[in-house]
């Protein structure tokens, strides 16, 4: 067959220029065909339910990759963060927790819930005191409370986790909280 400029199936690509617009693609599928899904090189060790308040953010992130678990978390915010566990301010709040832990340890299998309340806290101010952050000693016993209260019900629900405590307050300072044993009441 006679080719030449003015064949329409020709149309002015030669062979060569035919070859190099194919080439990337024969080297992408050869490359694509062989390659595995990805996989996580790491996997959350812990969740964490914080408060939203941006303040206490790199404390947080500070403290948090000195418990050797750097971005091996999974994060969750919520308002008042252990008090939203109580329903408060919204039972939705407690709700998305739940959810959240729920996925954190069927998906990731994390091994821990790490709880963190921070002084002179908006929710626990407009939910429990307006004057609460006014008294130190007594805002860190109201938080260890809903602290308590959060602890105790994640482990009546997953009683396999570690579940850690803290209350951060607004010189980056982390106190670790222990929980209380409820009263068996009769």
């Amino acid at each position: 067959m006679n080719h030449n400029q003015n064949c329409r199936t020709c149309a002015g690509i030669s062979r060569r220029h035919l070859l190099k617009s194919l080439l990337p693609g024969a080297i992408s599928l050869a490359i694509f065909s062989n390659a595995q899904p990805a996989k996580a090189e790491r996997t959350p060790k812990a969740l964490v339910l914080s408060c939203i308040d941006f303040r206490i953010l790199e404390a947080e992130r500070y403290f948090l990759s000195l418990q050797n678990l750097g971005n091996q978390y999974d994060f969750t915010a919520l308002a008042g963060a252990s008090l939203a566990l109580s329903g408060v301010p919204h039972q939705a709040d407690a709700q998305a927790f739940w959810d959240q832990l729920d996925l954190a340890y069927r998906l990731h299998h994390i091994q821990k819930v790490i709880i963190l309340d921070h002084q002179d806290c908006g929710a626990y101010t407009d939910k429990i005191d307006p004057e609460l952050s006014n008294d130190p000693a007594r805002e860190q016993q109201v938080h260890a409370e809903y602290l308590n209260k959060a602890y105790w019900e994640i482990r009546d629900r997953y009683p396999q986790l570690n579940i850690e405590l803290y209350f951060v307050t607004l010189n980056a300072e982390v106190k670790p909280i222990l929980p209380v044993t409820p009263e068996i009441t009769t």
